[in-house]
């Protein structure tokens, strides 16, 4: 580490680096959040690690959108949580020693963004190998009002609310309905997420303003050790499988809407999270499609008319049955990865960390 690149953090004032590990299940709007942070004066001098399943960083290209100025490094090939010797550390050297022109100020904080299947034991674990930066490590986890504790049957949630120190609730305005009275649903939220974890402080509004901004504050000197999971080895995902879907070229918007529809019908409850980037007759511009379970977002123009943007879905599905998403109609819209496991282990050296840009 050179002189800078150490006069950066440790300028902070206050002694050390505040990284946050920024965890919720899939779905529950940590990218959302992360984005509407890195707008306000208060996200500056902030530097960020996406973490996602799968081979192509989508979360990572949604935060570059919109988060100019914004130094971002992605992790992928994988759940960070379930690797022995990720780059990890390596990530977060290269941030404090990536060159910020024009920078008002110290590096002040990192935030990991990871997998919605990450639990944070393990990646806590990894960050005993930085204690020379001296970081100030607290864990951020979204409580989706939409969901209540409905993921709290994957062992991946309920470990990421045990690990919090601060669980901010995530689309309020959503569970309040049409009428917009929060006190039913927020009040419910907020007792679920207290129950789940009576030492995390919990961040539950109805202003979207005030719980961005409380979702990344400075947390209070006296907050409490999280309450960690049992740190065990960790294992593959066993009944969750994600598939890479590459579209077989430009499609026309009711031909994808139809597959979509019928995705949806097919796996139901089974589909947990869809999202990526594709192209149709209708627009110029690649379209972004998600979804959370079968709620899906209105598909939307995203990024540039350039002809070699990336296009993908990423489907993350529970007990996937080989050849369900082959069978899908209208058939042949898209060609398909093999089954692959969240946590599987890779072989040594293919977790990669993809050069820092300034975005």
């Amino acid at each position: 580490m050179n002189g800078a690149a150490d006069n950066r953090f440790e300028g902070n004032g206050s002694g050390g680096l505040d990284f946050v590990v920024l965890t919720g299940f899939l779905g529950s709007g940590k990218t959302t959040l992360l984005r509407d942070f890195l707008k306000l004066p208060e996200g500056a001098d902030t530097a960020v690690i996406v973490n996602e399943v799968g081979e192509i960083g989508l979360d990572g290209a949604i935060l570059r959108e919109s988060s100019a100025g914004t130094p971002i490094a992605m992790l992928s090939d994988g759940c960070i949580c379930c690797q022995a010797g990720s780059d990890l550390a390596h990530t977060v050297d290269a941030l404090l020693a990536v060159d910020r022109p024009g920078a008002q100020g110290p590096l002040r904080r990192i935030i990991l963004e990871t997998s919605g299947l990450s639990k944070p034991g393990p990646v806590l674990r990894q960050l005993a190998s930085l204690a020379e930066h001296r970081l100030r490590v607290s864990v951020v986890a979204t409580f989706d009002a939409t969901c209540g504790l409905r993921p709290a049957a994957f062992e991946e949630a309920a470990a990421q609310w045990a690990a919090a120190h601060r669980i901010v609730v995530t689309k309020a305005d959503i569970a309040a309905g049409d009428d917009g009275v929060p006190e039913g649903p927020l009040a419910r939220a907020r007792s679920e997420a207290e129950a789940l974890n009576p030492l995390a402080e919990i961040v539950a509004t109805m202003s979207r303003d005030k719980a961005v901004a409380a979702a990344f504050a400075p947390l209070a000197r006296s907050a409490a050790t999280p309450v960690l999971p049992r740190l065990v080895s960790a294992a593959p995902h066993p009944r969750i499988a994600v598939r890479l879907a590459r579209p077989a070229g430009v499609l026309g918007y009711d031909a994808l809407a139809a597959w979509l529809d019928n995705l949806a019908g097919a796996l139901g409850d089974r589909l947990l999270r869809l999202k990526g980037l594709v192209r149709v007759a209708e627009s110029p511009r690649p379209v972004l499609v998600q979804s959370v379970g079968t709620l899906f977002s209105p598909p939307r123009p995203f990024g540039t008319p350039q002809p070699d943007v990336p296009l993908f879905l990423v489907i993350i599905a529970r007990d996937l049955e080989d050849g369900a998403l082959e069978a899908i109609q209208p058939a042949d819209l898209f060609a398909f990865s093999s089954p692959t496991r969240p946590g599987t282990v890779v072989r040594a050296g293919s977790l990669r960390s993809a050069v820092v840009e300034w975005m």
